[in-house]
């Protein structure tokens, strides 16, 4: 089947992945549910590899397709943290045995990939080994997410804030900031978008696109948080959106008021989502950031840094010059 991009999606690996998916619910994060793809990517602008084993799949792939001029890229979808390589443990395997299964089974994924012309994607933190695609010739950058453990309970969690936070959450409470849950989208969108603003970029995604998003949430039954921080004349100061499931609850979106920025709201509304999240998943995500003042306010709450793959290959030698050109100007 070819879509109206003229991409060939692979129907069959398609609907296997999705009755896979229903059936087993492994042990993959959110993004790579098919149900999240369809949101974010379009139901015909995804893609799947998989492997399979005596009629069961082993190992999948996931990925979104878009067609820009001649050029066919395989990158991340909006909002959409973490794709990649998904493998199958099998338990009480030696070492070297399943090192030996991820070379297999992540080079089977690999060759069934559609011809691409440029292709990035982040992994999962869980894949620790690359190797393959190093040797298929893809190349990877390190990059960096914070998580919080809910097994520590909220006096440890507490404990773990630094002490500028902990003032922060105090103070925006004292002076009677107060947390709004299942804040209107519009609201969370308008307040979302001052933050790009101040960056001087447009919002990457508009209200149709996290509209439709929030309702596939709703209807697969996601762990959602959409909260408020706000004063008593009415006046929003901070928003966050966030969404997850019994094992993970990401930090997917949010922002402030720059005019109302040293009221604490960001760290008060944080921590009411942690208090949250403590009684639902086992592990808080606040999908990280390079940027180094939103990496530091994540790494006060005492989450732990965990390291990921960004991995990238660009076989297009009109896109590997123009990359060239740029690295040279800037």
């Amino acid at each position: 089947i070819v879509d109206a991009k003229g991409v060939l999606i692979n129907s069959s690996m398609k609907e296997k992945y999705r009755i896979f998916c229903e059936n087993e619910i492994p042990d993959m994060a959110i993004f790579c549910m098919p149900w999240w793809l369809d949101a974010v990517c379009g139901e015909h602008s995804w893609d799947v590899s998989i492997v399979e084993r005596g009629g069961n799949i082993v190992a999948s792939m996931p990925f979104f397709v878009e067609r820009k001029a001649i050029f066919s890229l395989i990158k991340m979808p909006k909002l959409t943290q973490t794709l990649g390589p998904w493998i199958r443990i099998e338990l009480g395997q030696k070492y070297a045995t399943r090192l030996s299964s991820e070379k297999d089974l992540m080079s089977e994924l690999i060759e069934s990939l559609p011809n691409f012309d440029y292709f990035k994607q982040s992994f999962s933190h869980k894949v620790s080994n690359w190797l393959p695609f190093y040797w298929k010739g893809f190349s990877q950058t390190s990059r960096y997410t914070y998580q919080l453990s809910m097994s520590k309970g909220l006096d440890q969690l507490w404990e773990g804030l630094d002490q500028r936070t902990r003032r922060a959450i105090r103070k925006a409470d004292k002076n009677g900031l107060k947390i709004e849950e299942d804040l209107s989208l519009e609201d969370f969108y308008q307040v979302n978008s001052l933050t790009f603003q101040r960056q001087g970029i447009p919002t990457p995604y508009d209200l149709l696109f996290l509209n439709n998003l929030d309702t596939a949430v709703l209807k697969n039954k996601a762990i959602r948080l959409v909260l408020g921080a706000r004063d008593g004349d009415g006046k929003l100061h901070a928003v966050g959106y966030f969404i997850g499931d019994k094992n993970t609850v990401y930090y997917l979106a949010g922002g402030g008021d720059s005019n109302l920025r040293n009221s604490g709201a960001m760290s008060l509304l944080m921590w009411h989502a942690i208090k949250k999240v403590s009684l639902t998943s086992k592990i808080f995500d606040f999908e990280g950031s390079m940027i180094e003042p939103i990496e530091r306010f994540f790494r006060s709450f005492g989450a732990e840094q965990v390291s990921y793959f960004q991995v990238s290959k660009v076989n297009s030698k009109i896109i590997n010059c123009a990359k060239s050109i740029r690295s040279l100007l800037h």
